[in-house]
């Protein structure tokens, strides 16, 4: 049903035309006490095979939603109810903007890939805030993450980090900084060792500072070289991070015939970032937790990066192509891998392929 909408429907229309009609439908779902509940009893993760623990916090499933979607937090209850095991928002920037200038979101449908150069259009920290603040129908693990804001200069940039993990740190169950967009000017040089030490140590005192101390990760780039991804690795360490999720989409495009500029995700990144995964697991162990996203698309992706390091997974181009049940059938895909190979713990898995 879904692959005859998208094809005779949704792939006609514009992308961001597209993206913004199904989460207004989704709005409206969380809006819908009775049926966001219903949808949640059928398609949310229960068996308790999938049920696994991160930095303190406990997941109904490993598989979630990762952040670009739900930008400004609208949307959380409805996509958890879809069957996502946590759901990250964001970007989220302390100051509202409108992102860069349409066109900036390109599909590629036979690469199973997107473009997008939205350059962190969102509402800002407040609104978000605002949105998490309200009472949840459905329960929902939520992480949040900020990325600086665009006019700020890279000078003052850890201030704006500061900013938003001030307003938002207190009402997410983890917050990610974002240093790895291709498409806010300058940003991805807050990846350097020098730069990013500052930033990470001021964010995470906020993040110590919340009444339950909330997990701090940093999201990374794939396009970075094997040895600032394991100093970046170092780094976390020893800043006492809870978690590194890799990677953010790529400037580069081999295996894809688009020369649109921005960052690319779907099927074209998942070779690059299931190396940084085991890269990272090979530099930290199990000290870290570690989120494996980039050309996710079905149960097999998500086992493999189980088996190679990550303890939970991401994914959000997949949604596009294989539509709102998608989540569903991952986790229960993986369930059902999981009873065949007599595991019961998560915990079993992950790592098991890791050099």
């Amino acid at each position: 049903m879904y692959r005859f909408l998208f094809t005779q429907l949704l792939s006609r229309l514009d992308p961001e035309d597209a993206h913004h009609l199904t989460v207004g439908a989704l709005r409206l779902l969380s809006a819908a006490p009775v049926v966001k509940k219903a949808v949640h009893r059928r398609l949310a993760p229960r068996d308790p095979a999938l049920r696994v623990q991160a930095f303190g916090v406990h997941f109904p499933g490993p598989f979630g939603l990762a952040a670009g979607f739900d930008k400004d937090a609208g949307c959380v209850e409805a996509m958890s109810a879809l069957g996502f095991g946590h759901v990250e928002v964001g970007t989220i920037t302390a100051h509202a903007q409108p992102g860069n200038a349409r066109p900036r979101l390109f599909r590629l449908i036979r690469e199973r890939a997107i473009i997008n150069r939205m350059g962190f259009n969102n509402a800002g920290a407040a609104a978000a805030a605002r949105a998490l603040g309200r009472t949840r129908g459905v329960p929902a693990v939520v992480g949040v993450n900020i990325g600086k804001t665009k006019v700020v200069p890279e000078a003052e940039a850890a201030a704006d980090y500061v900013a938003s993990a001030r307003e938002l740190a207190p009402l997410a169950d983890y917050l990610v900084v974002n240093v790895s967009s291709p498409n806010t000017p300058g940003l991805r040089n807050l990846q350097a060792v020098e730069l990013l030490r500052p930033l990470l140590a001021v964010v995470k005192e906020v993040a110590d500072g919340t009444p339950k101390r909330t997990p701090l990760l940093v999201k990374i780039a794939p396009d970075l070289a094997d040895e600032d991804v394991d100093a970046v690795a170092d780094l976390a360490l020893e800043l006492g991070l809870d978690g590194i999720i890799a990677t953010n989409t790529t400037i580069g495009r081999e295996g894809v015939s688009s020369t649109e500029t921005g960052g690319l995700s779907g099927r074209p990144l998942k070779a690059r970032s299931l190396a940084v995964l085991r890269r990272l697991r090979a530099r930290v162990g199990d000290r870290l937790t570690l989120v494996s996203v980039g050309g996710v698309e079905d149960v097999d992706d998500v086992w493999e990066r189980l088996l190679a390091g990550a303890t939970l997974v991401q994914g959000y181009t997949g949604l596009i192509y294989h539509g709102p049940l998608w989540a569903y059938r991952v986790h229960r895909g993986l369930a059902r891998r999981m009873r065949r190979h007599g595991v019961s713990d998560l915990r079993e898995i992950v790592g098991r392929t890791a050099g």
